[in-house]
């Protein structure tokens, strides 16, 4: 029996619709979700011990990256990061790199030294809580943030957060949050 190329094409189109959570596919393998989708509360902690949470972002466009100092991609990474920082950071943008160091924030200070971070503060959390409210699977996992503090997407594995498609990509979010925060 033939089944009619219209009838496939139907039944095609029936499987694509009933999956609408599927992430369309951007720039260097970045998921972006349909739509952007809440994030649970986290506990971060600053260079110097104090407290900081998501919330203290609100406004801006987030990319929170989740990192370790033993994790050797994130290692690779993360002058890339530093130096998109200094190239887009300020009022309307920040890289969160938040370390899951069990040793502290002592090893990352060393890290940073070592090679020459100049652009990121340190965020730490060493209980590991955020990986597994994040569900993240594998380091680095990346997180971009909208400004209204939901997730819009996220990567797993490195990238070269500089690379000019990347900041490109980055640029147009961070322009769409400043359109939609104005009207």
């Amino acid at each position: 029996m033939r089944i009619p190329k219209i009838a496939v094409f139907t039944a095609v189109l029936a499987v694509v619709a009933a999956f609408p959570a599927v992430a369309e596919k951007s720039v260097e393998g970045f998921a972006i979700h349909d739509s952007p989708m809440p994030i649970p509360e986290l506990a971060l902690q600053q260079r110097n011990g104090s407290p900081a949470t998501l919330e203290n972002f609100r406004g801006k466009v987030v990319l929170l990256n989740i990192w370790a100092t033993w994790c050797v991609p994130c290692r690779k990474e993360m002058p890339t990061l530093d130096r998109l920082q200094g190239k887009l950071g300020g009022p309307g943008f920040e890289v969160v790199a938040l370390s899951i160091d069990r040793a502290g924030v002592e090893v990352v200070e060393k890290f940073y030294r070592e090679i020459a971070i100049k652009n990121l503060p340190i965020y730490i959390d060493s209980t590991g809580k955020a990986t597994r409210t994040l569900k993240v699977v594998g380091l680095p996992t990346t997180l971009l943030i909208g400004a209204d503090g939901r997730e819009i997407g996220r990567l797993v594995g490195p990238a070269e957060w500089d690379a000019p498609e990347m900041v490109s990509f980055l640029r147009k979010h961070i322009k769409e949050t400043r359109r939609l925060g104005s009207s």
